[in-house]
């Protein structure tokens, strides 16, 4: 697998990732037409002088950043869902975030139709129901649902969709379509008197529904009309024009004084001969049927007429009634007449329209004698609803013997109502949880015995603030005599984290009437031990509701629908095989699943009969096919991949035994009519299976299939050992294994999945759930050449902080306060001396070495052994934390917090370990402190001496504060200097004589944050412009190869990260770090590609940020590129525990130092730069001679020179010899004298 390179690559011999792994290349250009993703430059990081190159840090998963929209951001563990695609280099990215789960889609008019229980997705509200546009990433929601919706039939020849669930539209439950041109329309049937689960087509194109339903119907009217009495007690009272006479002006009197006699403090009145009202507002929702009146007699007086306003929405409302006198039906609106006969004790006026409403006000038009008044108001409803908070329950005065009622016990506090039907309950509750930390029990008023729908109601989260500390609670019930207290809702939590109000069907079944020995009794809780993103968790309680059910009967979970007949027949549903079968199955049986093949429709849930157990298929005959007798457990979910059904739930084996790893997963082959196992599968419930496509070698995209559940182990089996998890796996079938167990780079998958699309619109891949995924599945620890790569050793964090939420990358000042929250790799080295290459480790995880035996800590990869694997053995306890690594010669030298023995002479801090050997030797004589931890070891260049950085008080015997000197030949240590104390957490060599070192230091008796050792001097002093530092150093790393110029990162007092430039002088980068970054290590990198010029970094250098960095606008990096002008993110990771957040680097470690030197811009040796001068100055001079002489010879050919004879021949001819004696004979005579004339 092929990771698209930040880096420039280089050739080592590592495990690569050498191709996309979930997206084939060839499919990159249709994919993005209909998405697009927007690649981000590259880094143009130049590796090629370092050699090894080693990423360390707390991580399972990493990737390079190379795409918009890639993120470190963890799976959601609240309950929230996301819509999802994948980008080219296969890591999952975001389209949409919805509040709750999204349990189905399917593809409608090149729309994807989306269903599940959210009340918001896209940031629109969406209940329960969406349209999504591919093409645009547009979310479109149908509203006039209420409820959720758990299935989805896109019929695209009929024009409409099948939905299914547990929900009220238009006037169906339960089951209705959309059509293309009509929006919401009921079917024939006016839903099912209990949820759908599941909807398919058969081969003979009818559509089959599966759920928790006995009938066809929807709610019905109770046998006992008006049942409920709104409570009053609670509502706050005003009036106009009302008696200040007293005993008679509070309207309050009116509030259960069923026997309506007059008087004093049970009779309100107006001022006499002048009209007015009586108004009453209340802190919850109520939709009367019924309005009770008692007129009063006080004195003659009496209301005649009246009218009534419903409040918010200022409608009156028109009423029907029974003449007193005449016992006619009659009806009126704004004056409804009051009977003034004494023995007419109360008048009944029955709402022509249910109205919700939560205030309401009687305006009194007419009156008998001096002036209006009345004795009594009473207000009921046919909802039965209970409440969290007690006030709005029934009053005291109600006409039942078990009225409604609640209680709660733990720290709740009421909450305003805000956009929600009421006010409600909320209350903070403080980790971990546990689940007597909260509760409410409702006491519902059941008048007769039936069978019930029963909801419970969760204000939406934005309007209190809460969403991101919202969770999970659990619902218990006891509903009837014989079944006991039973875990609702399917026995699954119900997550709090809507956005928008909701509610949940947690029961469907018989509810027996309350008694004087028998009450019904919901129980609300948190669910104990659940993991949470926020600090605290904000649990909430507002109502339930009941709702009888209309029964036609006849059904028992399944039902076949022939959409070419107008009407359904009731009368006769054994002429369908599905409803026949279904009427085999034992009372309480619920399908959940269904699915359709070419001949067979497949049918799982939780039922029994004679022939079949939790799963059975039917063919297109209508023949059943037992299916081995089915399965020994539910059956919540299936899925068909080419003729092999892979079936989850919470079976482990079939009912006839015999199929041994059948442990909540298994296959079935419908061709040879046989049950395969998963390995051995997994350790509790499947919930999902939904397939997703893998590219694990080549191009060749092939089809994996992932399992959601409440499990936490992959079972062992063959070769392979248990697997931990979180619930999700993914299984390989062309490798017959879990994708956990693969040894080989694939990519890291996990969270859950609810269900996908893999041939969504335009070519495009969709799934739903909640993903956290990264490129390379790597633990603690990465090679890269430009590509990511495994090392040949699997990290585990540590068992006292595995599945921690402490194991996130924690704020800190110094590694040493923070040492508890140490995991994963730290440091690494490369040994390559004399003919080695040893890997070195450190850090604080467990491991396990190629002979078997288990490693903490420390570990060692011999290259030239086999890749094997060793550590230290038993010598030091596992609670060690290794923070630092030195190499010299044949020792590697580890820092930390360690303490123990080897080879029984003391050890603390510091250990010795000989790599040609492969043992621990001599140890270095023991530090000694109150606190001792080694956070910094550096060689001095050129030297022997090992240069040892932390926090303690003495070596050996000698007083060494800090920092401490050890001759590494000669085994002893030696005080560098008498001026520095404190805790030292970074030492940086900037020359063979120069030591800068950072931390919490003393000097003087002054607090310094960044001091300067001369070892020639054998002098501390404090770092020029140290008293610019915001607070103390904690790493450095050198800005140019003099090293003269650096960068150092640390912590302010506030615990917030800085980042400077030293350069005769401090600057810092105009750059912003958010407040949760962490600074573990810097480096800066040469680079193929120069950058903008900036005045803080070279245009052809980087520096890289390792740790957490939080960027704005985008979240946090484990690491991240500074160009001089902003801050880009580079390597993205995952943690260990997904859920708490996202990994984090400690640092890049490199088998060379060479960070400043180019392949792409060599300089040379000076000499051999004098040299090419000199040539290319002897080469100019020749050819100037060269010139010279071609121009001379020009001219004088130009001027008629001819050559000089050269033969004796013609020089012969023209001389006339002169004898010897005559050329000699003036050599004799003297000089002439003067002229003469």
């Amino acid at each position: 697998m092929r990771i698209l390179s930040p880096c420039r690559p280089a050739a080592h011999g590592y495990s690569w990732l050498t191709s996309p792994w979930l997206l084939a290349t060839t499919s990159l250009a249709t994919l993005s037409q209909a998405l697009t993703f927007n690649p981000v430059p590259s880094p143009n990081f130049d590796i090629s002088k370092l050699g090894q190159v080693g990423i360390a840090g707390d991580f399972n998963g990493i990737s390079f950043y190379e795409f918009e929209g890639q993120t470190e951001q963890p799976f959601s563990s609240n309950g929230s869902e996301r819509l999802m695609t994948r980008l080219p280099n296969g890591v999952f990215v975001d389209l949409l975030n919805a509040d709750a789960s999204i349990k189905d889609m399917c593809v409608f008019k090149g729309k994807v139709i989306l269903g599940g229980n959210f009340t918001s997705i896209g940031s629109k509200q969406s209940i329960g129901v969406a349209a999504f546009d591919p093409a645009t990433s547009e979310i479109t929601p149908l509203p006039g649902l209420s409820g959720q919706v758990s299935s989805l039939l896109c019929d695209e020849n009929a024009s409409m969709v099948y939905v299914g669930g547990s929900f009220r539209a238009d006037d169906s439950f339960n089951a209705i379509t959309w059509l293309d041109s009509s929006g919401w329309t009921s079917l024939p049937f006016a839903g099912f008197n209990g949820p759908v689960t599941s909807i398919v087509k058969a081969s003979n194109g009818h559509v089959i529904f599966g759920g928790s339903f006995t009938g066809l119907g929807n709610t019905s009217a109770p046998n006992i009309p008006d049942a409920q009495t709104v409570n009053l007690n609670s509502a706050r009272f005003t009036t106009y024009q009302g008696a200040s006479t007293a005993g008679f002006s509070d309207p309050k009197n009116l509030i259960c004084n069923s026997g309506g006699t007059d008087g004093e403090g049970k009779t309100w009145l107006l001022e006499d001969n002048v009209p007015g009202n009586l108004a009453a507002s209340f802190d919850f929702g109520f939709r009367p049927t019924k309005l009770r009146l008692r007129n009063t007699h006080q004195d003659g007086r009496g209301t005649r007429t009246w009218m009534f306003t419903a409040q918010p929405n200022n409608g009156i409302m028109n009423f029907t009634y029974i003449d007193p006198e005449t016992g006619s039906n009659l009806s009126c609106t704004n004056q409804c007449p009051l009977s003034n006969d004494p023995s007419v004790k109360f008048q009944d006026f029955h709402f022509v329209n249910r109205i919700g409403m939560n205030a309401f006000r009687i305006d009194i038009s007419a009156w008998y004698g001096p002036g209006g008044g009345l004795n009594s108001v009473e207000l009921y409803q046919d909802d039965v609803y209970t409440f969290a908070i007690n006030n709005f329950n029934e009053p005291p005065c109600s006409n039942s013997s078990t009225p409604s009622k609640s209680t709660s016990a733990g720290p709740w506090v009421v909450t305003p109502a805000g956009q929600s039907n009421s006010q409600y309950l909320s209350a903070i509750l403080s980790k971990p949880i546990t689940s007597d930390a909260a509760s409410v029990v409702f006491y519902p008023d059941i008048r007769e015995t039936g069978d019930y729908i029963i909801k419970i109601y969760t204000p939406g989260c934005l309007q209190d603030g809460t969403c991101s500390r919202r969770g999970q609670v659990d619902v218990f019930g006891t509903l009837n005599t014989t079944s006991g207290k039973q875990h609702l809702n399917q026995r699954r939590s119900i997550y709090q984290s809507n956005e928008f109000d909701k509610y949940d069907q947690i029961y469907f079944g018989h509810v027996d009437v309350s008694s004087g020995s028998f009450r019904p009794t919901i129980t609300l809780s948190p669910v104990a031990g659940q993991s949470l993103s926020s600090n605290d968790m904000v649990m909430v309680a507002q109502r339930i509701g009941i709702e009888r059910m209309n029964i036609t009967g006849g059904l028992n979970g399944l039902f076949e629908y022939d959409p070419t007949k107008a009407t359904v027949d009731t009368s006769d549903f054994s002429s369908s095989a599905f409803n026949k079968l279904g009427s085999t199955f034992d009372s309480q049986s619920a399908v959940l699943s269904l699915l359709a093949t070419k001949s067979r429709t497949y049918i799982g849930g939780n039922f029994t009969s004679e022939t079949v157990n939790n799963v059975v298929a039917l063919d297109s005959s209508g023949q059943t096919a037992p299916l081995d007798g089915g399965l020994n457990g539910q059956i919540t979910t299936m899925y068909n991949s080419d003729g092999e059904i892979f079936v989850g739930g919470s079976f482990t084996n079939t009912q006839r035994g015999g199929a041994n790893g059948l442990s909540h997963v298994a296959v079935y082959n419908e061709e040879r009519n046989t049950w395969t196992a998963l390995g051995a599968g997994v350790d509790g419930t499947v919930m999902n299976i939904v397939p997703v496509a893998l590219n694990l070698t080549g191009n060749t995209t092939e089809e994996a299939v992932a399992i959601t559940g409440d499990f936490l182990r992959i079972l062992p089996f063959g070769d392979n050992k248990a697997v931990n998890t979180t619930g999700f796996a993914v299984w390989v079938k062309s490798q017959s294994n879990w994708l956990q167990n693969l040894d080989m780079p694939v990519p890291l998958l996990d969270g859950q999945l609810a269900t996908s699309l893999l041939k969504a619109p335009n070519n495009t891949e969709l799934y739903a759930g909640s993903i956290s995924s990264q490129s390379l599945r790597a633990y603690g620890v990465a090679s890269t050449n430009g590509m990511l790569g495994n090392f040949p050793i699997k990290i585990a964090p540590p068992a006292s902080l595995s599945g921690s939420q402490t194991s996130k990358l924690a704020k800190r000042a110094s590694p040493v306060n923070n040492i508890d929250a140490v995991s994963g790799v730290v440091a690494g080295a490369f040994n390559t001396n004399n003919n080695r290459n040893v890997t070195v480790l450190a850090g604080h995880f467990v491991s396990t070495a190629t002979s078997g035996s288990t490693i903490y800590n420390l570990a060692f990869i011999d290259r030239k052994n086999s890749d094997s694997v060793t550590g230290l053995g038993t010598d030091l306890p596992s609670d060690s934390v290794f923070l630092t690594l030195a190499v010299q010669g044949n020792r590697v030298f580890a820092g930390g917090s360690v303490s123990g023995s080897i080879q029984e002479s003391p050890v603390n801090g510091l250990i010795s370990y000989n790599l040609a050997s492969g043992s621990l030797d001599t140890q270095p004589p023991v530090l000694a402190g109150s606190n001792v931890v080694v956070s910094s070891i550096a060689v001095r260049p050129d030297s022997s001496d090992l240069y040892v950085g932390g926090s303690f008080d003495t070596a050996g015997s000698l007083p060494c504060p800090g920092v401490c000197i050890l001759d590494t030949g000669k085994n002893q240590w030696s005080r560098p200097g008498f001026e520095l104390s404190g805790t030292v957490y970074v030492l940086f060599w900037s020359s063979n004589s120069l030591l800068h070192v950072g931390g919490r230091l003393r000097m003087n008796d002054t607090d310094v944050f960044l001091a300067s050792y001369d070892v020639s001097r054998n002098r501390w002093s404090v770092f020029d412009g140290a008293s610019d530092l915001p607070g103390p150093v904690d790493t450095i790393t050198a800005a140019n190869e003099k090293r003269d110029k650096f960068w150092a990162a640390g912590t302010r007092a506030d615990g917030t990260a800085y980042l400077m430039k030293y350069d005769a002088g401090w600057a810092s980068p105009n750059i912003v770090l958010e407040p949760e970054t962490v600074i573990t290590s810097l480096q800066m990198f040469s680079l193929t590609n120069d950058h903008l010029k900036s005045d803080l970094v070279d245009q052809d250098q980087a520096l890289l940020l390792a740790g957490s960095i939080g960027i704005p606008g985008f979240g946090t990096a484990s690491g991240a590129i500074y160009n001089g002008t902003s801050l880009q993110p580079y390597i993205l990771t995952s943690s260990s525990n997904t859920t708490v957040g996202p990994g984090s680097l400690a640092k890049i470690f490199v088998e060379k130092e060479d960070f400043f030197k180019s392949s792409s811009k060599h300089g040379l040796a000076l000499v051999f730069i004098v040299l090419i001068g000199l040539a290319i100055s002897l080469a100019l001079m020749l050819l100037i001679v060269v010139i010279g002489l071609a121009l001379d010879r020009y001219r004088k050919k130009r001027d008629g020179y001819v050559p000089a004879p050269t033969s004796m021949i013609d020089r012969g001819s023209g001389i006339i010899r002169v004898p010897p004696q005559e050329l000699l004979d003036s050599l004799g005579r003297g000089r002439p004298g003067a002229p003469q004339v």
